[in-house]
This record gives C-alpha cells, sequence and structure tokens, in this order.
C-alpha cells in the first residue's frame, strides 16, 4: 500500500438538540492507505454513516479533522465521490442514464459524453446511455450511480451500504464490478457495510467500530490474495477465520467496554 491518503484525527461529533446532547462518535483515530480498500463494520447504530458524511464533507465535526492528501475536508472535496445505499433516491428519473451520469461533471469540462461513454462501458452499461432509470433493473440503477461516481475520477470512492437494497445475487455481482472498476481506475475505497462477508471478501483491511460514543476496537488486515471471486474466496478457510474474527469483534463492540457479550444476530 501506499501513503495515508486519507486520514481521520480525532474525530467526534456531538448532536444537540435543545439541552439534551447525544455523542455519536467520539475521538476516532485511523487513516486509509493510497490504493486501499477499507471496510468499516460495526453495532447498529454506532455512527457509521455519521463517520462518512464527516469525511464526505458533508457534515461538520465538533471536534478532530479528515484530511484527504494533507488538507483539511471542511467541504465537499472534488476528489471524493459517494455511492449511497438508496439509489432511487440518487438518481434523476427525468434524466437518462447518460445525463445521470455527466451530472457531476461542470459544464466546461470537455468530451463529457465520451466520459460518461467510458465509465457506463466500466460497469457493463454501455448500451443504455439513453434508456431513464425507471427503465432499468435496481442492479443496474446502482451501476448507474456507480458510473456516475467513477466520472470525474475521484481519487476516493466512499461507499454507504451500496448494496443493501439488491437480491443476494445481483450484491454479489456488484461487489465484483466495484473490485474490477476499483482496479481498472486505481481508486481508494471507504466502505461502510452491515455485511461482515462482503467487508472481508472485498477489503484489504476491516475496522471495527464500536457501539455509540463510539471508537476504533479492532482493525484487520486482510490477507486474502487478488484478484478475488465469489466461490474460491468465501471456500477458504483463512476467509472463514477473518469473518468469525470480525463478527466476534463486533459482538465485543456492543459492549460499553469492549468486553464479549451475549451473541446477537449481525447482518
Amino acid at each position: 500500500m501506499g501513503a495515508a491518503l486519507l486520514e481521520v484525527n480525532g474525530l467526534s461529533k456531538v448532536y444537540r438538540n435543545g439541552r439534551n446532547e447525544t455523542t455519536a462518535i467520539d475521538r476516532l483515530d485511523f487513516a486509509v492507505a493510497e490504493r486501499e480498500f477499507c471496510a468499516v463494520v460495526g453495532p447498529s447504530g454506532c455512527g457509521k454513516t455519521t463517520l462518512l458524511k464527516c469525511i464526505a464533507g458533508l457534515l461538520r465535526p465538533t471536534a478532530g479533522a479528515t484530511v484527504l492528501g494533507g488538507r483539511v475536508i471542511d467541504a465537499p472535496p472534488d476528489d471524493i465521490a459517494v455511492i449511497f445505499q438508496d439509489y432511487n433516491r440518487s438518481l434523476m428519473p427525468w434524466l437518462t442514464v447518460e445525463r445521470n451520469v455527466t451530472l457531476p461533471l461542470r459544464r466546461d469540462v470537455p468530451d463529457r459524453k465520451q466520459i460518461a461513454a467510458s465509465s457506463l462501458a466500466a460497469v457493463g452499461l454501455a448500451g443504455f446511455t439513453n434508456h431513464y432509470p425507471w427503465q432499468l433493473s435496481g442492479g443496474m440503477q446502482q451501476r448507474v450511480a456507480i458510473a456516475r461516481a467513477l466520472a470525474f475520477r475521484p481519487k476516493v470512492l466512499l461507499m454507504d451500504e451500496p448494496f443493501a437494497s439488491v437480491d443476494a445475487q445481483t450484491r454479489g455481482e456488484l461487489e465484483d464490478l466495484v473490485l474490477a472498476v476499483r482496479a481498472e481506475f486505481d481508486i481508494t475505497v471507504l466502505l461502510v457495510t452491515h455485511d461482515i462477508d462482503e467487508a472481508v471478501y472485498m477489503s484489504d483491511r476491516v475496522v471495527v467500530l464500536t457501539s455509540p460514543p463510539t471508537r476504533v476496537l479492532e482493525d484487520f488486515e486482510i490477507a486474502l490474495a487478488r484478484p478475488r471471486n465469489q466461490h474460491d474466496t468465501k471456500a477458504q478457510p483463512a476467509f472463514a477465520e477473518l469473518r468469525t474474527q470480525v463478527y466476534e469483534a463486533i459482538v465485543r463492540g456492543r459492549s460499553p467496554h469492549g468486553e464479549q457479550s451475549a451473541p446477537a444476530e449481525v447482518s
């Protein structure tokens, strides 16, 4: 891996409602190296989406900072793209697929059509430029969202539960698609997910967070060979062992002190 590209330094976020305060995340510290694929997992409600919004410049932290390439993020930076879970809301139904992909590009960017065409080809939708989102399946709509993220060639791709709204087969296909385009475009990826298998399968590292006030509990290196595929990679004993370690850490993270507690269902 390269040097640290994205840094989370002492990051805290407190939500205030009148006199009431809720600490969502508390003094988080971790870094993501250039070209690394890092997944963030943890108990439900542990502030994963809050963390992602702070990194994306969509939410101002209460304390600490997120840093991209040595610069503090205080507004949405040009070098970061975000893919959200709900593709139905992220795509404009009245725009064609091509226009959805070019939407984040500045008007003065040359070759907009060529950029859209190459981005759509990368996600397997070369023949769908003139379709509308409502004419596509859920998995295809999420491919359009991925193509749009690729269109302005970001350094960092942030993904917030990007495959939670599709069926299991489509989910596997989209996981492999992201791994392929990540390798093709040489992008650093930070994935927030509830799915342990997904985190282990896709990532170079898995960061496990605790329940609020959230902190980093574990940081696992995922030393599985690349390229990976759904059958062979997940059949490896090392995959099963890593999955168990991450699951047990999430269970511990539900306790205020990171102690072992009774197992419960984790998706």
